[in-house]
């Protein structure tokens, strides 16, 4: 058995897809195997990635969404450790055998997470201080916004046990949803270097795809709140935050005349009112 399964989602992203296979198959830790999960792809992906003859196991789909084809992955994964590769980002050569590391120096640690280098059309980009990593009990952290890249985490798979799959009903924001959900139960451990590149600027990115982020983030939060078990510390937090983006969309919606949808909002937060 593989000590690490890597799950690619990819959707009408050949070329895109095959360089992020290459940079598994250059990783100098070598005791993975690569799942790449084609969601409904009409561009030819699968006949690419298959002609190519590649070490990888390929799963096709309908188009499900990424959470369907990560989750598809997931049960097919056979490793010890899950790692998750968007198709649009490159792993460094030396990702995996550090976080191999980090979990053998640390036994008792489930998952954890790396820095990451920002390309936007070809250039560097800075990360500003919203975009901090953290290490730890990091639920707080969590809150306003995914600090986590899906391309940069590591977790042992007993973790998914614990706290459930990809949530399929997410259209985006599901990796938010699934950090918080690990974070309130387990320390998330940071790896600061940054051994993944995130490449920006294609116009088929889901964050560019859909306005108003914080609309999926509330269902998340407001999903938390009802299913999971959180600490008092961790139930008050979480609906400050809630809270406080539903004003967001409340301010959003009314500044652009969307009265009927502010109203919504409105309502969904007095939900919350007395705690």
């Amino acid at each position: 058995m593989p000590q690490v399964s890597v799950i690619i989602p990819t959707f009408n992203r050949a070329s895109f897809t095959r360089e992020a296979i290459d940079s598994v198959l250059a990783q100098k830790f070598t005791d993975f195997e690569i799942i790449v999960v084609d969601d409904g792809s009409d561009d030819g992906t699968e006949a690419v990635l298959r002609a190519s003859h590649l070490p990888i196991q390929i799963i096709r789909q309908p188009n499900l969404g990424v959470s369907a084809a990560r989750n598809a992955g997931i049960q097919a994964a056979k490793g010890t450790y899950l790692a998750f590769l968007d198709s649009d980002d490159l792993w460094k050569k030396d990702k995996l055998w550090h976080q191999i590391h980090f979990f053998q120096d640390h036994p008792t640690a489930k998952i954890c997470y790396t820095g990451e280098e920002w390309i936007r059309n070809g250039r560097h980009v800075n990360q500003t201080k919203n975009h901090a990593k953290y290490d730890g009990w990091i639920f707080e952290h969590l809150l306003p916004r995914c600090i986590i890249s899906a391309s940069s985490i590591m977790f042992h798979r007993e973790i998914l046990a614990a706290v459930g799959l990809f949530d399929t009903d997410l259209e985006i924001c599901e990796d938010y949803d699934l950090w918080l959900r690990i974070g309130a139960k387990f320390p998330i451990y940071l790896l600061p270097e940054k051994h993944i590149i995130k490449r920006d600027g294609h116009p088929d990115q889901l964050s560019h795809k859909y306005w108003g982020m914080d609309r999926w983030r509330v269902q998340a939060l407001d999903k938390l709140l009802k299913t999971c078990e959180l600490t008092p510390g961790q139930r008050s937090l979480t609906i400050a935050e809630l809270r406080r983006k539903y004003q967001i969309l409340i301010q959003g919606f009314e500044k652009h005349g969307k009265t009927t949808a502010a109203a919504k909002y409105r309502q969904l937060a007095e939900t919350y009112s007395g705690e």
